[in-house]
């Protein structure tokens, strides 16, 4: 019996070996070549945006016409390379072109989340797939596009030296504001050259390759920033559990203490980063469909996939809400008004048809790279019809009489706070005295909250009926305007 039970359990394990080799054999059979992987780094398309008419707006410009300049390893900074290997793969010079032990952790939290939330993806197998793969398979997460790819890892990692990989990352990744490659970055960020990057210069380049539509220093500098934060602490952990970071284009290996991390963010947090200057049109836009499409695929794919991208942006009504917030300003000037923004959506689709971000995206005077019009704010007056719609549900009418007079809030809702109190103004510098709520509201006076209170009709944190609240349960996150 128990010979029999031995035979079985050989039986299946010998049928589970073949399933496996003719399923191996299949998979093998489809793989893309590996050879000559720098010819293919050069072979991609531009992405171009446009708006919905067919106007060109932006078209991300082929490496080999923009910014790039191939450099070998040995002309690459070694604070670079250990950038680079801390953030993105720091059992680089160890595994055999994938990491099986990050891989089991990506599959462990990608089921505690119940969605990908964990690649687990070498320095290698980013090659594999941004070289080798085509835009729909990059774009696919499923189990056997990660095979393929560690597959063609494995591979890769056969074929050539681990210099010779890392070099070739270092010169086809992309790191935003159109650099290419990290002599391009280096360059674009800091006007020098890749072997020339010091450990604050190389840290900050490495922590753009994750996604380089978001971490953009010119218009998202504290996710940027935070994201230089990471990386430094990446090279610090990296540095104490491996005695240092060993790279194979220096014979000493990088270490990074607590305190030179320290220093280095410190640099980079006061560096005067110069944007560059290229001409899009409707710069916030743009952007703004970049980060979009960054949500959606993978960021090497949209830059060098040859994608089409048409928006629902009208060229006319987006000329027009330029103009008008120009005008605006302008018009308020006296009044210190020194900014604006504006979106415009069709109702019955939700498609935006305008989006103006800043009243100038080339002053920084007023952060005019910021886009104003998606960047969370306080509702300021617009969340006063609100406020009175819930007050006429109550009784009031256009007639009701309330006092529009000085007053004091505190800062941050709460009676207790210690600070001086907030004391809002009128547009005119003026009070009024009794007014109509028709006044009121048509001239968005300020007092007319208190006026409500003492009325017996508290709006604080309420909504009026017919319309979903995603404010916080104690609706102070809009600060003193929602309490108005």
């Amino acid at each position: 019996m128990g010979i029999l039970a031995l035979f079985v359990a050989a039986g299946i394990a010998l049928l589970l070996l073949t399933v496996g080799l003719l399923q191996y054999s299949s998979l093998a059979s489809t793989l893309p070549s590996v050879d000559d992987l720098r010819a293919n780094a050069a072979q991609f398309e531009t992405t171009r945006i446009y708006d919905r008419t067919g106007n060109l707006l932006y078209e991300i410009l082929d490496p080999q016409a923009g910014r790039r300049t191939y450099v070998t390893l040995d002309e690459t900074s070694p604070a670079m390379v250990a950038a680079v290997l801390a953030t993105e793969d720091s059992q680089f010079y160890s595994h055999g072109g994938y990491d099986l032990l990050a891989i089991g952790r990506a599959v462990w939290q990608n089921f505690q989340g119940g969605e990908t939330v964990s690649g687990a993806s070498t320095i290698t197998q980013q090659i594999a797939r941004n070289l080798l793969f085509t835009p729909e398979e990059r774009s696919q997460r499923t189990a056997i596009r990660k095979i393929r790819e560690i597959l063609l890892a494995a591979e890769i990692n056969r074929r050539y030296s681990k210099e010779q990989i890392l070099e070739l990352y270092l010169n086809q990744v992309y790191f935003g504001n159109l650099a290419y490659g990290v002599e391009a970055a280096a360059q674009t960020y800091f006007g020098t050259t890749a072997g020339a990057l010091t450990l604050p210069q190389a840290s900050f380049l490495a922590g753009l390759i994750q996604a380089p539509a978001v971490y953009d220093i010119f218009t998202n500098r504290e996710a940027t920033l935070d994201r230089h934060r990471q990386v430094l602490t990446l090279m610090v952990l990296t540095s104490q559990e491996q005695d240092c970071i060993a790279v194979s284009n220096a014979p000493e290996p990088v270490c990074v203490s607590p305190e030179e991390a320290g220093a280095a963010l410190a640099q980079i947090e006061t560096y005067a980063f110069k944007p560059t200057d290229i001409q899009i049109r409707y710069p916030h836009w743009v952007n703004y469909i970049r980060a979009q499409l960054e949500q959606l695929y993978d960021p090497q794919t949209i830059y060098r996939s040859g994608f089409n991208v048409y928006t629902t942006l009208d060229p006319q009504l987006q000329d027009l809400a330029q103009s008008l917030v120009t005008q605006q300003i302008s018009a308020l000037a006296d009044r210190h008004v020194t900014n604006g923004a504006l979106i415009s959506l069709d109702p019955r689709t939700g498609e935006i048809l305008a989006m103006v971000g800043s009243a100038d995206f080339n002053n920084a005077e007023i952060d005019g790279q910021i886009n104003m019009s998606v960047s969370p704010r306080q509702p300021g007056s617009s969340i006063k019809p609100l406020t009175y719609a819930h007050a006429f549900e109550r009784g009031w009418t256009p007639g009701t009489l309330i006092w529009d007079v000085p007053s004091e809030f505190p800062p941050s809702g709460n009676p207790d706070d210690p600070r001086p109190p907030y004391e809002p103004e009128n547009y005119d510098e003026r009070f009024h005295g009794p007014v109509t709520v028709r006044t009121a509201l048509a001239n968005s006076f300020k007092r007319h909250r208190n006026t409500i209170k003492e009325q017996g009709t508290d709006l604080t944190g309420q909504v009026p009926v017919g319309m979903e609240s995603t404010l916080s349960e104690n609706g102070l996150d809009f600060g003193l305007t929602w309490r108005f």
